[in-house]
């Protein structure tokens, strides 16, 4: 009888859950404080989804990175990799010897080569992630002011075809100033970051992958101790995560139609702020999958209310490095709160309360 009648333990949010679900009502709250500020653009559906059709390159690095941040590493170099697979792409198409399926193949193996040289040197030599990763950085930096230093146009028929492809949503759309409809359109871009965020959030949540890149970012001594192949691990999730910036680099050429020097330019630095907004750990081991779009979206929605207000471009990265303060200073409280059943903020001595000498000497005493 006692059995039956002692209390279930409560189910708490994990910490993974817990900051996606800040991030996410705050995303909701940025995006509905849009709407409200700028109803003409931010209440059309369009607008929204153009958020996906124009930097869907970004989400797919961003799903890619946060694997290897939730196992505790870093990679810096995914916006450089994108950047020379969007160039040497261009340069395959536009030479007339290349094919569309021959471009993305070309891309995926880049992406894989410095995924695997990058995993080996950083998961069995035991380098630092940040070194290795600036490394490619510089790398790939070299080879696309190598290849081709001018932008390329890509005009082949076939990969035009594909850059103009759009898919319309015939039930859903805005009414223009004349009366006419226009359905929404979706780019194929957004398909694969679609299939992407399923496929890797599948990845993390129900294979054993998944939990062993979880504990390791946790702690690497405990899991090898488990008997987890920690090296192993590491090496497939900067592999993931290089096949991911080769994904990115198809898809940023597919958007844009052209090869360029500057093409994902700070992209690898919008990643890591995207995934720490929602709510991925610089230390590892927390992390949501889906908190790394919604970051992206997060950071895009701010932009896009700097320049709709009319601001400099130069404000949108004081905002944005605003807001990085913000969201770290936040999980820092969260997590310091969860952990502790008291939470103290440190002060300087300065700041802090004179101390009564009764409570003092009471507390001499207990």
């Amino acid at each position: 009888m006692g059995s039956l009648n002692e209390a279930k333990p409560k189910k708490t949010l994990s910490n993974s859950n817990l900051l996606f679900l800040i991030a996410a009502v705050i995303f909701v709250l940025m995006y509905l404080f849009a709407i409200i500020s700028y109803p003409e653009s931010f209440l059309q559906f369009q607008t929204f989804f153009d958020l996906f059709n124009l930097n869907a390159p970004l989400i797919i690095m961003t799903l890619g990175l946060c694997l290897v941040m939730i196992g505790g590493g870093i990679d810096i170099s995914i916006g450089s990799v994108c950047g020379l697979v969007t160039m040497v792409c261009a340069v395959l198409l536009e030479s007339g010897i290349g094919s569309v399926g021959g471009a993305l193949l070309l891309a995926l193996a880049i992406g894989i080569a410095f995924g695997i040289l990058q995993g080996y040197l950083i998961a069995y030599l035991k380098i630092q992630p940040f070194i290795i990763t600036l490394s490619g950085l510089f790398l790939a930096k070299g080879l696309l002011t190598t290849i081709h230093k001018d932008p390329i146009n890509v005009t082949m028929s076939a990969f035009v075809s594909l850059r103009d492809y759009k898919i319309t949503i015939p039930w859903l759309g805005t009414v223009n100033r004349l009366g006419n409809f226009i359905p929404c359109e979706i780019k194929p871009g957004v398909i694969v970051v679609v299939v992407l965020v399923v496929l890797l959030a599948a990845l993390m949540k129900w294979s054993r992958f998944g939990r062993n890149v979880y504990a390791i970012g946790g702690n690497s001594q405990s899991a090898l101790m488990l008997g987890i192949n920690v090296k192993r691990t590491i090496f497939f999730t900067y592999v993931i995560c290089g096949l991911t910036a080769g994904i990115a680099g198809f898809v940023f050429l597919m958007t844009t139609g052209a090869g360029n020097v500057g093409n994902a330019a700070l992209f690898e630095l919008k990643a890591i702020a995207s995934n720490i907004i929602g709510g991925t750990l610089l230390n590892g081991g927390v992390g949501n999958l889906l908190g790394s779009p919604i970051g992206t979206l997060t950071l895009l929605i701010i932009n896009e209310l700097i320049r709709a207000s009319g601001v400099q471009s130069n404000f949108q990265a004081i905002v944005s490095g605003l807001l990085l303060y913000v969201f770290i200073v936040l999980q820092s409280v969260v997590m310091s709160l969860r952990g502790r059943t008291k939470f103290r903020i440190a002060l300087p001595p300065w700041l802090r309360p004179p101390r009564l000498p009764g409570k003092k000497k009471a507390e001499n005493q207990g």
